[in-house]
């Protein structure tokens, strides 16, 4: 199985090829949508995208972890983290799509 990373510029050619958008207006709608979900994320709202999954911004609290290579602690700074949860039907599209 070869494994490939979708990028912005697949995604934008995609819009272009099936809505009918120049390229420059499908750069520009995808850079839009893009930019929309991250300042809900940034303002800790959850987004959700029906029939795909939802995004939810959390704190992490600092904590202690170990060097795997030395094994010796250190201390890992508090953070936000981003979490995915997929949707039931894009769970149910995925299996599937492994079984074909």
């Amino acid at each position: 199985m070869v494994r490939r990373t979708l990028t912005r510029q697949d995604i934008s050619e995609a819009l272009f090829r099936n809505v009918g958008l120049s390229k420059h207006e499908s750069a520009h709608m995808l850079e839009t949508v893009l930019d929309q979900i991250s300042k809900a994320l940034i303002d800790g709202k959850s987004v959700k995208l029906s029939s795909f999954g939802t995004f939810t911004p959390r704190q992490k609290r600092e904590r202690i972890g170990r060097n795997p290579k030395t094994g010796i602690a250190a201390t890992i700074n508090a953070r936000k983290v981003i979490s995915f949860k997929p949707s039931k039907l894009m769970k149910e599209r995925i299996n599937k799509s492994e079984k074909n």
